[in-house]
């Protein structure tokens, strides 16, 4: 039964729209709207370290194709049943554009490309690692965003009055439930979650500076603690290990190195780090128009020509002086006479 407050599917036709011969997706645009989001905030707090603007940039070049890369593998083992069968196209493992990408897959992908990254432009892979962190959940939050155009991922079937509302001609459709049930809206609770790990790790980051990737290891346990709750409820097929989902898994696992991170780093770094690139590895920032010795240089310059100009003055002045004497006297003679 539809209730007043419950939320509406978006309409199926515009989960796609075609540019010119191209098909776009918008689950598409709001991965890409993530990755622009993450990518400006990340860039924003690596430059306050002191990196060099735009050096993101260089970064994510590799980060993000082989986080995409790792977040197909990942959703590839994860659902072995839609792409090992008999007779199958094992091509379709490829078929990104059909969709299939997991979050964890992506992270570890994503690490490798972040850490070649960071190796090639000299910049401390957790300090890069602890800036991300806040723009990671960001680009989820827009990730899940295109699960609700893709009306996909929601969960189990629910009374609440903010209940998802899900055509009952959708292939995911639970058998057996009556057209109009409503379903536990995942995509908004995670949405919700990680736009308040944003400002839960900006606060963090801002009153007690974590470094070290000790704030990435707080991105780790808040995500995967979110996850955790949220993977529970979830009705989508699903790769099962000791009875627990997959992706359950995963999130306890994201936890616990999280926590490994923070421990270890904690004993092992003691200090702040020095720069946020590695030893023999910086950046000189921008030079000054004018060197600040050749300022000097000017400055002493036209003192001198002042200098001189106050000398040539005091010798005119005392150079006129007789001249104007000797007028006086004269005026005064020719009067007498």
């Amino acid at each position: 039964m539809i209730a007043p407050l419950s939320i509406p599917s978006p309409n199926p036709d515009i989960a796609t729209f075609s540019v010119g011969p191209f098909t776009v997706h918008m689950y598409a645009l709001c991965i890409i709207a993530g990755i622009i989001a993450a990518t400006i905030l990340t860039s924003r707090r690596l430059t306050k370290r002191g990196a060099e603007p735009g050096i993101v940039l260089d970064i994510i070049l590799w980060a993000i194709p082989l986080g995409i890369i790792g977040a197909r593998i990942f959703h590839v083992l994860t659902h072995p049943g839609d792409y090992f069968y008999p007779g199958a196209d094992l091509l379709r493992t490829l078929y990104i554009w059909e969709g299939g990408i997991a979050i964890f897959g992506s992270l570890i992908g994503g690490a490798v490309g972040a850490y070649i990254g960071c190796r090639m432009t000299g910049i401390r892979f957790w300090t890069f690692a602890d800036a991300l962190a806040p723009g990671l959940l960001l680009a989820q939050a827009f990730g899940r965003l295109g699960n609700y155009f893709n009306h996909e991922l929601y969960g189990l079937p629910t009374d609440l009055p903010w209940g998802l509302e899900i055509e009952a001609s959708n292939p995911a459709f639970p058998i057996g439930l009556p057209a109009g049930t409503l379903f536990h809206p995942t995509f908004l609770y995670e949405i919700i979650w990680n736009l308040l790990g944003v400002a839960v790790i900006l606060w963090i980051g801002h009153r007690f500076n974590p470094q070290w990737g000790r704030l990435f290891g707080v991105y780790l346990i808040w995500y995967g603690a979110g996850r955790t709750v949220w993977e529970t409820i979830r009705i989508d097929p699903s790769e099962y290990l000791f009875g627990i989902r997959a992706n359950v898994w995963a999130a306890i696992f994201a936890i616990v190195v999280g926590l490994a991170i923070i421990v270890i780093q904690s004993r092992r770094h003691t200090g702040a780090e020095p720069s946020p690139y590695v030893p023999g590895r910086s950046w000189a920032g921008p030079k000054a128009a004018v060197d600040y010795y050749d300022t000097d240089a000017e400055n002493l310059g036209l003192r001198s020509a002042s200098a001189d100009d106050d000398a040539d003055g005091s010798d005119r002045t005392a150079s006129s002086t007789p001249s104007s004497e000797a007028t006086v006297a004269t005026s005064k003679t020719g009067s007498r006479s």
